[in-house]
Parts: structure tokens; sequence; C-alpha cells
């Protein structure tokens, strides 16, 4: 049941669409969206798919309707291929697009689907800045860049005055997902539908101001600044955006990809604003299938003064002589090449292949690519690393969905692999590095992460 006061003002935003609106919120059944992660070109997406009931989302490149069957459980899911994501979040970073070796950052990055989109629009060559105040759920954040492969990543933990002072200027693109009262996720969560008040939609639009100035700092002059929600208030939509642009007369607003206009509808203007709102768009579910949104695109628009680096020095260390000598060895007999044990750094004892950016000295969460660790005189490697690397070791296990060491593989058991000297091997699904193994004797010991193993 939608609240009253809630109905209340959408009939004042809608008028004569309001019916379709309300029959879309509390008769239609929500819809599932699945992103096509872009891990590698030569990756064989018809195999790993080809089970799949998937079906184009026109506003996208990557994105597909699903007819509800658990994707989390498929192979496809594990290794990195896709990412669960509702039609309408996934249009906001479809509406625009970012130049591959961009430098990005993700104000309120948790779980990750948008962070995943950004560092497949900028590619390897890139830098991801993913930030999330909540700690618990940098862990979720953390566990989906890794399961994606994504090699070029720094999560923070911190608040967005923090970033401001770290990286002023520093950014070619800028996202905030704001914190929102989820009036757009009312047909999905009943936890948002609970808490709804319009004293939360205050408060929300309160703090959505602060991380926006925030946010808006550290853009580069030229670079863009993504606002986006997944509610309805104009409190916290065009309201917020038309504050931010008084306030800051160096942006303005852009407009969206054509595809996206078709399926959104315009901006609401805002009393006694004369910018131009009507370029923000704003995603109803009886317009286009999926959950509410709005998106605002703006540009920074003074001029630059050369390369901006971030305000702090770079805290992180080359490892010991002692861990060097360990490191070429393994990469020497893993991948045929030890060059890479001179990229490795070190923060906080973890053994890291890091971002292409200084590492702060502190709310680090996680920094490019976690190598493993040292006992001994031993190295043993991490998920990461395989996820990351696993094309470039010399010893391989190719799977394919139907294979059934697919299945006992992800369930944590051994599987053989009679073909394969002693040492160890990337575990490939079609192409992309699922995980790790080491062989013994013909038989791969199952490195997989008992946290991802399947039950069944």
């Amino acid at each position: 049941m939608l609240p009253q006061t809630f109905c209340e003002r959408m009939k004042r935003l809608l008028g004569e669409e309001y019916p379709a609106f309300f029959h879309a919120m509390t008769k239609e059944p929500p819809v599932h969206g699945v992103r096509v992660h872009a891990v590698l070109p030569e990756v064989d997406r018809q195999t790993a798919l080809a089970d799949l009931s998937l079906h184009p989302i026109p506003y996208t490149d990557d994105g597909y309707y699903y007819d509800g069957e658990r994707i989390g459980s498929h192979p496809a899911h594990h290794v990195g291929l896709l990412y669960s994501q509702d039609p309408g979040a996934m249009s906001t970073l479809s509406a625009v697009r970012i130049p591959k070796g961009s430098r990005v950052l993700d104000v309120c990055a948790a779980p990750g689907g948008k962070s995943a989109q950004l560092a497949a629009a900028v590619g390897p060559n890139g830098l991801l800045v993913s930030n999330e105040y909540v700690a618990s759920r940098c862990k979720i954040l953390v566990g989906n860049i890794e399961r994606l492969g994504i090699p070029n990543a720094l999560v923070l933990h911190g608040d967005s005055q923090a970033l401001a002072r770290q990286f002023p200027d520093f950014f070619d693109f800028v996202l905030v997902d704001a914190p929102c009262s989820g009036e757009g996720m009312f047909r999905k969560s009943e936890e948002a539908l609970a808490d709804w008040s319009e004293e939360n939609v205050r408060l929300c639009a309160v703090r959505q101001r602060e991380i926006l100035r925030n946010a808006a700092a550290t853009v580069r002059p030229g670079g863009q600044l993504l606002y986006s929600t997944c509610t309805f208030s104009t409190e916290e939509n065009e309201e917020c955006i038309a504050d931010f642009l008084t306030e800051h007369p160096n942006f303005r607003l852009l407009p969206f990809d054509d595809r996206i206009v078709a399926h959104t509808a315009t901006g609401l203007p805002v009393e006694g604003c004369s910018h131009p709102m009507h370029l923000t768009r704003r995603f109803y579910p009886h317009i286009s299938p999926g959950e509410g949104q709005y998106m605002a695109l703006l540009e920074k628009t003074e001029e630059g003064f050369g390369e901006s680096v971030p305000a702090y020095r770079d805290a992180s260390a080359a490892p010991s002589k002692g861990e060097l000598t360990i490191l070429s060895d393994f990469f020497q007999k893993s991948m045929g090449d030890a060059t890479l044990a001179t990229c490795v750094r070190t923060l906080g004892g973890k053994l890291l292949l890091p971002p292409p950016i200084p590492l702060p000295p502190f709310g680090v969460f996680a920094a490019g690519t976690l190598l493993g660790e040292i006992r001994g005189k031993n190295f043993f490697p991490h998920h990461h690393l395989f996820k990351t690397h696993g094309r470039h070791f010399l010893c391989k296990i190719h799977l394919t969905p139907d294979d059934p060491r697919t299945a006992a593989y992800l369930h944590g058991d051994v599987v053989s692999a009679p073909d394969l000297s002693n040492g160890y091997a990337a575990v490939m699904l079609c192409g992309v590095p699922l995980g790790g193994a080491k062989i013994v004797d013909g038989v791969a010991k199952n490195l997989y992460p008992k946290g991802l193993r399947t039950m069944k």
C-alpha cells in the first residue's frame, strides 16, 4: 500500500499521467535487469549466456531484461560477465559517453553496479575511485569489484568532505548517486516503503546538497558531474540541482543521449529558476520498464591550469628485497615474466598492484589488485590476482558452462587437470578468469573462495 501523502504528492507532480503511474506502481510487477560486464573483447559471450532468456534494453549497449531466473547462481555471474541491475539504475550511466582512460569518481558507490559501469567505460588504463561512507557496505563493494575482475579501482571509506580535500579539481567524471528517500524502489523494497515520510525526504535533501557541493570540488575544469537518485520528489531532484547551480555558476546543465530522452520524462520546472531544468530526466515505471530514477548531467565550465594531482603524499611503499625476490620467482614460474613484481607496492601490510594513482594515507579499503600473502618463503596468491591477471598465467584450465567440472569447481571440489604441470593455474570460463587452482599431480586443488561457492 503506497503512503497516502506520497500519492497526493505524485498527483500534483504528474497530473493526468498519475493513473498510469499508480497502476504501474501497484499492479505491475517489477522488472529484472542484468548488464553484461565488458571484461575482455575476445570473450565468448554467446556460449557463456546461451541458456539465459535475455532481451535487449533499448537505451543501453550491454543491458538486458530477463525473465526472473536466478542469475546469481549462473556460471556467467560467478565469472563476472553479469551484474544484476535495475534498468532504471542502468539508464543513468548509459546516458553519457566517458572516454577510455578517464579518471572517474563514484562518490556513493556501494553495492557497485554503477562503479562497474564506470570501470567498463574507462577501461583498464583508466582510474576508478569508488567511495562508500558505510564500512559494512565497502565489503560488498570490494566483493563485486573482485568478482568483476576490475584491476584499476581505489576503494575508499570516507565522507564527501574528505574527497573534496584529497582530490581538488582532479576527476574527468564524477558520479553522485545520492542516498535518497527511495520512492522509486517502492515496488522492490519494503524497507523503503516503510521508512518513507516527508520528514525523511527533507532530511535526504539536506544531505544531498552537502554531498553535491563537495563532489563538485573534485571535478576538473571541463569535467562532468552526473547527479542521480532513485526517488521522485522535487526536493531531492530538480530543487537540489537548481540550488546547486545558483551556488555554482561555473557549472551548467548538459543534454542527455537521445536514446535516454526517448524513454524518460522531462525534468520539472522549479519556481524562480532560470536554468534549463528540462534537460534533466525522470525515469518512470509507466513510461519505461524499470524503477524510478532522476538524473542531471552538469559540466564544469571554467578553464584549467595544468595537471591536477591529489592533495596528499603517496602512503604506499616498495616491498622489501626478500619479498621482491619471492614475488619475482612466483611471477616468473606462473606467468613466464618477473617484471610485474617491479610494480608491486605495499600498504597496511598488503601486497598490491596499485591503481594509477598515489595511495592516500587513510581511508583506503582496497586498492588495485590484492596479490596475496607471503608466508615464510612461499607466496600464496589471492582470488583477485587470478581474476585480473588470469589470462597471463602459463597454466590454464578452460571450462564452459556445460562442462561438469564447472559445477564441481564452483562447489569447491577438486577437478581433473591431467595435462598440466604442478603449480598455480588460472581457471577460465569462456575466456574469462573465474578463479585459481593449484595443480598437484594432475589434480587441481580448488582455490575458489569459500564465501562464493555454490551449495548445490
